[in-house]
């Protein structure tokens, strides 16, 4: 919205009411400029989470909107170091879903359709946790909505997102005819190819022209394994927050990196001009969870619930497609990784030798009960998770 200021800087110049060298058309040309409204998309979330957290808060304490813990009989010694936990507000999601959808459509262009899909993605899963948060505040215990129910909600809004992506993005995006000229690998690294082509890191070009179908499937697995790693990760106060911080923060130099022609060939990663504004919605992103964590860092005074972890994994896994680097994400959201492989490997190997790996999962769990403060385990975390980052970024200039 706020882009159409520079499209009114255009029509006053036309139209002869303002010069080139006047204030006012140099005040208005900010505004087409990708790293200044990225830049505002993240102030604007940051504030607005400020504005209305408390204003959140108190209303889902006159809700009686608490966060139900599992029993003792459930959790054994966890019980004891989280049942204080027990009443906190929790769907706080709600703020992050709000403020994420409200900054991206200030600072973003309306007429791409990569912003829609992905707000798609994120309003979609943060809906299923939503009512997932409800049904448990509204039962009073832990279980929400059935595993079933939650993964064909999960698979299908991540099969019409992928679609969307496979078939709807433009493939022969607008593209600058001078940069194209410019240089022979152009078209090589994904300039007028599909978002169908899979790309990998220290590989130049795709090692998959077109997937075809099995794109599809692939980004829908990536979209619902994502959300699911957010969901298992928040189990401690801001440690989902603050790894999707600096996985957001990631993906926005990503971003930045795919929509521009120059840098993407510099640097030999595929190029689509409508990714230029990904780095605006990952920002507001940032900006979001940065909001959210003045008030679910320890002790937390809010909860974001599945509303908030759902959607978070969901518009950080279509950020990533978008943009081509979803293979990275293993790499970038490292932190997610381990905490879903930890109960992958603790689920099969209790079933297979009737013994756990690790003291409880997922992982952050284990480094409790072996005696780490909350503080430590958070903090540790957010530590791996901004070198999780770092290293993703360097895939960037080993091609």
């Amino acid at each position: 919205m706020i882009y159409w200021l520079y499209e009114l800087r255009n029509w006053l110049e036309s139209t002869g009411v303002i010069s080139d060298d006047a204030f006012v058309y140099k005040l208005l040309n900010i505004f087409k400029y990708h790293t200044f409204r990225a830049g505002g998309a993240a102030i604007t979330a940051f504030f607005l989470s400020l504005m209305f957290g408390d204003r959140l808060i108190r209303k889902l304490i006159s809700l009686k909107i608490g966060q139900p813990i599992r029993t003792a009989e459930e959790v054994h010694k966890l019980f004891e170091l989280h049942g204080k936990k027990a009443g906190t507000p929790t769907m706080g999601g709600i703020l992050i879903l709000g403020t994420i959808v409200v900054s991206t459509l200030i600072w973003a262009k309306w007429d791409n359709i990569m912003m829609w899909n992905i707000l798609f993605c994120t309003i979609g899963l943060g809906a299923l946790g939503f009512r997932d948060d409800y049904l448990k505040i509204s039962k009073k215990n832990s279980k929400g909505v059935s595993a079933r129910t939650k993964l064909v909600w999960q698979t299908s809004v991540a099969v019409i997102t992928a679609l969307v992506f496979c078939y709807l993005v433009p493939t022969d995006a607008t593209i600058d005819a001078a940069s194209k000229a410019n240089t022979s690998a152009f078209v090589q690294f994904g300039g007028d190819s599909t978002l169908r082509a899979l790309f990998m890191p220290f590989y130049k070009g795709p090692i998959i022209a077109d997937m075809s179908f099995i794109a599809v499937i692939f980004f829908t697995l990536i979209i619902v394994g994502a959300s699911n790693a957010v969901n298992l990760t928040d189990g401690l106060d801001g440690l989902a927050t603050g790894c999707s911080l600096t996985t957001a923060m990631a993906y926005t130099a990503f971003g930045y990196v795919s929509g521009s022609a120059l840098y993407s060939n510099y640097l030999g990663v595929p190029h689509h001009a409508l990714a230029n504004e990904i780095p605006i919605i990952a920002m507001a992103l940032a900006g979001a969870c940065a909001g959210f964590l003045w008030f679910n860092a320890h002790p937390a005074k809010m909860f974001m619930g599945d509303t908030g972890s759902l959607a978070l994994g969901g518009c950080i896994a279509s950020i990533a497609i978008a943009c081509r680097q979803e293979i990275v994400l293993a790499l970038v959201g490292g932190v997610f990784v381990m905490e879903a492989a930890s109960v992958i490997i603790q689920v099969i190997s209790f079933k297979k030798r009737g013994k756990r790996v690790f003291r409880m999962a997922p992982i952050h769990h284990h480094f409790e009960l072996g005696g780490w403060h909350e503080n430590q385990v958070i903090v540790r975390f957010w530590i791996l998770s901004f070198f999780f980052a770092l290293m993703g970024l360097a895939t960037l200039k080993l091609r």
